[in-house]
């Protein structure tokens, strides 16, 4: 394995460090949309006990114990239940807008790192045949056959590792962009009931 990566030349250390800081990405964000929707899910039944027996404070605490960007709003909007319905409504959709990064975090990153290890590969490939091809033109007809199948593995370790990388990080990357997607939607339903519940309309 150790004698595979070394034929891949130098470009391998930034491939496998995109590959480690991918995998530490990937564990990371999995973790945290399964925490949020769990807690989320406790958030919201503990809401509407509390806002249906007019408990503020309480509805206030369990945001405070939930940490998640729905929790936020939620506990700015019940904070400010006094205020003028369309300021509510903007200061809501305000506190929205400023959680919205807090579901995207580190997925800019994930998403270069698949378009750079893909990259990496390349450039790999292109060195690996530059050095193949300087092998045939120094040795005549064939050239040192050690050298040039050297430098043609450099070439095809160097491509498989970055799309070894590069595969599993952009297929994570869409799928947390979905799932940002879904949380966003999930918590403006869950902001609109608590807002309505505040405004007195149900």
């Amino acid at each position: 394995m150790f004698s595979t990566l070394k034929a891949g030349g130098i470009l391998m250390l930034p491939i496998i460090l995109c590959g480690v800081i991918a995998t530490f990405i990937i564990i990371e964000r999995c973790f945290y949309f399964y925490v949020i929707k769990k807690r989320d899910i406790k958030l919201m039944f503990d809401i509407r006990n509390n806002l249906d027996s007019k408990n503020y404070e309480g509805a206030i605490e369990a945001c405070s114990k939930a940490d998640t960007p729905c929790a936020q709003v939620i506990k700015k909007a019940v904070n400010c239940r006094t205020w003028d319905e369309r300021d509510l409504k903007d200061v809501v959709e305000a506190e929205m807008s400023a959680v919205v990064p807090r579901f995207e975090h580190l997925l800019t990153p994930l998403g270069t790192i698949a378009n750079i290890s893909t990259l990496l590969g390349l450039l790999g490939t292109v060195t690996g045949n530059i050095k193949a091809f300087g092998v045939l033109g120094a040795g005549g007809t064939m050239g040192d056959p050690a050298l040039l199948a050297g430098a043609i593995g450099e070439a095809l370790v160097t491509t498989v590792a970055g799309l070894i990388v590069s595969i599993p990080a952009l297929i994570f990357s869409n799928y947390f962009v979905s799932r940002v997607n879904r949380r966003i939607a999930e918590m403006e339903s869950n902001v609109t009931n608590v807002v309505i519940k505040l405004t007195g309309r149900v």
